[in-house]
């Protein structure tokens, strides 16, 4: 069985989806049988790269909601995230911006075998630590800790190597209808939106 799982590291429900199919699979006679492959999206790909902008800012803006419904909202996804075992920290200073290098990490990751540990660390890195994701220099310290190697992945990055794998999922995403992550799709028959 295949499973394709489209996702963004920024979006919370994401990294939520990613532990619950987790435990999902582990209950999951058939698990040996599973071969999974994380994909691209990136919930807001217009921002440059490398800049960054208030995590709560921008959601007050995309949804039209208060800084009270905001902060609301960060604190019920803390604790539904804490259920499942995950430690988020959506503070008032958390910062966002766009993912295609950190999804371009990934991708190098997934050449050395690597792809679910980096995506992991890279959740970890921005949910729990307030690490960033949109620079390179936080990127490489992020792989480094993840066993790749500082220069490989510094000249993969610098020379944009892997943008024409995350745009082929980014298209693939699009073609499928995808608007929202995490969505699973089960051997390319199957869609599932959301972290169920």
């Amino acid at each position: 069985m295949q499973v394709d799982i489209w996702s963004d590291i920024v979006c919370p429900w994401c990294y939520l989806g990613k532990r619950r199919f987790e435990k999902a699979l582990v209950a999951f006679d058939g698990r040996d049988d599973v071969r999974i492959s994380h994909r691209s999206f990136q919930l807001d790909p217009t921002r440059a790269r490398g800049e960054t902008f208030g995590r709560r800012e921008m959601l007050r803006s995309k949804y039209r909601l208060s800084e009270e419904q905001v902060r609301a909202m960060d604190v019920k996804m803390e604790q539904t995230a804490a259920i499942d075992g995950l430690e988020y920290h959506l503070t008032e200073d958390g910062l966002t911006g766009n993912t295609l290098d950190a999804h371009q990490l990934v991708h190098l990751a997934a050449s050395h075998g690597r792809e679910d540990a980096m995506l992991e660390r890279l959740y970890q890195a921005y949910f729990t630590e307030q690490r960033s994701i949109f620079d390179l220099e936080s990127l490489v310290s992020l792989a480094v800790e993840e066993g790749l190697d500082a220069p490989a992945v510094r000249e993969a990055l610098e020379s944009h190597r892997y943008v024409d794998a995350v745009t082929r999922d980014l298209t693939e995403a699009r073609s499928l209808g995808v608007t929202g992550v995490p969505f699973f799709v089960i051997d390319q028959r199957y869609g599932i939106s959301g972290a169920q």
